[in-house]
This record gives C-alpha cells, sequence and structure tokens, in this order.
C-alpha cells in the first residue's frame, strides 16, 4: 500500500472514530436529562403525603442535574464519568420500579399512571444497555427492526398518555389522537412481525426497507402533533391534566430522537438495497 492511501485510510478510520465518540457523546447528554425529567415526573405525580419518595424523586432530579452539566461541558466520556452515569441509571431504575411495585399493588395510589413508570423504567433500562456496551452503528435489518419495535411502543403509549391526560371535552384533540393511535397500534404490530421474520437472517428484506420509510412519515406526523400539543399546554390553550409544559416538550423530544435514529436507519437499508442490486 503506498503512503498517500494508507494516509487516506488511517484519515477514514478517525474519522470513523470520530463519529463514535461524537454520537457516544450526544447519545449521552440526551438520555442523562430525560432520566432527570423522568424523576421530576415521578417526583410531581405522588401524593403529597408520600414525603420520602418524593425526596428520593427529587434527589435523583438533583443527581441527573449534575450530571448532565458535566456532560454537556464533557468533550470526551471518561471512564470514571461513565462509571458515575451508569451506577445512577441503576439506581433509577431501582427506585422506578420499586414505585411501580408499590403502584400495582395499591400501596400508594399517585396521579401517574402504573404503565408510565413502565415506560420510564423501560427507557432507563434501554439507556444503560447502551452505556455498558460500545456505541456502534445498527448495521443490520433485524437490529434496525427490533430497535424500532422499541421507540414504536414508546411513540404508542405517548399517545395513549396523551389522550388520558386531555381534558374530556378536547374532541377535536382526542379524536386526532385516537387515529395517531390505531397508526402507531398497526405499525408496532406491523415491526413484532417483521423483526421476527427478519431471524430468517435474509441477505436483503424489501418489505422491511419499505416499512422503516412509512414509520419515517407517520413518526413526522405525531412529532408535529405532539409540538401543536407542547405550544397549547404553554399558550393555556387546552384543557388537560398535564402537570408540566415539559410532559409535553419531553415526549417531542423523544419523537425528534425516533426521527434522527430513522434516518440512520434509512441510510443502512439504503446500502442493503444497493447490495441487493449489485448482486
Amino acid at each position: 500500500m503506498d503512503l498517500e492511501n494508507q494516509g487516506l485510510e488511517e484519515y477514514s478510520d478517525f474519522k470513523d472514530r470520530n463519529k463514535i465518540t461524537n454520537g457516544r457523546l450526544q447519545e449521552i447528554r440526551f438520555w442523562v436529562t430525560i432520566m432527570k425529567e423522568h424523576a421530576q415526573f415521578i417526583a410531581l405525580g405522588l401524593p403529597c403525603d408520600q414525603t420520602a419518595l418524593i425526596a428520593e424523586a427529587e434527589s435523583f432530579v438533583k443527581q441527573f442535574g449534575a450530571l448532565e452539566e458535566k456532560v454537556k461541558k464533557a468533550k470526551v466520556i471518561d471512564p470514571e464519568l461513565l462509571r458515575k452515569i451508569i451506577a445512577a441509571v441503576k439506581a433509577l431504575i431501582a427506585f422506578q420500579r420499586g414505585v411501580l411495585l408499590l403502584l400495582i399493588q395499591c400501596k400508594v395510589r399517585a396521579s401517574i399512571f402504573p404503565l408510565f413508570v413502565d415506560h420510564i423504567t423501560r427507557e432507563a433500562v434501554h439507556f444503560l444497555e447502551l452505556l455498558e456496551k460500545p456505541l456502534q452503528p445498527l448495521s443490520t435489518i433485524q437490529e434496525i427492526l427490533k430497535r424500532a419495535v422499541f421507540w414504536l411502543r414508546q411513540m404508542k403509549e405517548h399517545i395513549e398518555f396523551i389522550i388520558h391526560l386531555l381534558d374530556p371535552s378536547e374532541r377535536s384533540l382526542i379524536t386526532q389522537a385516537e387515529a395517531l393511535l390505531e397508526v402507531f397500534r398497526n405499525l408496532l404490530e406491523t415491526a413484532r412481525d417483521l423483526e421476527s421474520m427478519s431471524e430468517s437472517d435474509p441477505r436483503f428484506f424489501n418489505a422491511a426497507v419499505r416499512f422503516i420509510f412509512e414509520v419515517n412519515d407517520r413518526t413526522n406526523e405525531l412529532r408535529d402533533f405532539k409540538a401543536t400539543a407542547h405550544e397549547l399546554v404553554v399558550l393555556c390553550r387546552v384543557l388537560s391534566t398535564i402537570p408540566d409544559p415539559l410532559l409535553t416538550d419531553h415526549v417531542r423530544r423523544e419523537a425528534d430522537k425516533f426521527l434522527k435514529e430513522l434516518e440512520e436507519f434509512k441510510s443502512v437499508t439504503n446500502v442493503c438495497k444497493s447490495l441487493q442490486a449489485s448482486q
């Protein structure tokens, strides 16, 4: 190999490593903020007599708030900071599961749904899995479909939560949300079916490729609905039991995160189509 080509390969490797490092940093920044807000929502939803649980939730808000400041300033996630984040996420998962247990056994009656606590715990487990393994781009249809199942379930549940928080008089918004809910229920079931089929390890899977593009279009529609809902809440132009505008902003940001990942999925599926065409 001549020196020029070797230099180009080394530069390409450096760019790939740099992209992965930056991607990991951005991923951690996103999820640390999300974890902080999850703790805030629990603190807001617990009954006022549960002072110990509220204090524990607020301690997680402070802990993740401090971590949020650190990762915002960080250029890389050093091993010590990574250990602290992992420990905090594990502790938050244990706390959320404890709260869920109290709710489903009717030992605490709160204004947060048990499914909501399960929902945010699922996201914390997802974050922990990302932290405990090297960040690598998803490279197969099966990996992409597995991630799509995760996000589609979260998106579906966001719609369900919004419907239950809207005042019954908000018929137009509820109708819009119910239409989106039907779409995302169907997308989730299809994603589960395709994920199962992908276990046959196909060389190409054009139906799944088409599906990813469909999911992208429908998620854009959902994100726009969430953005509108957030604006209405901020302006006090909607009747609801939404405890804080942060909640609608939170679910909109998660839709944006899914859309960002879908862009990566689409680039991978395009490569898969190119490979198929060349064979």
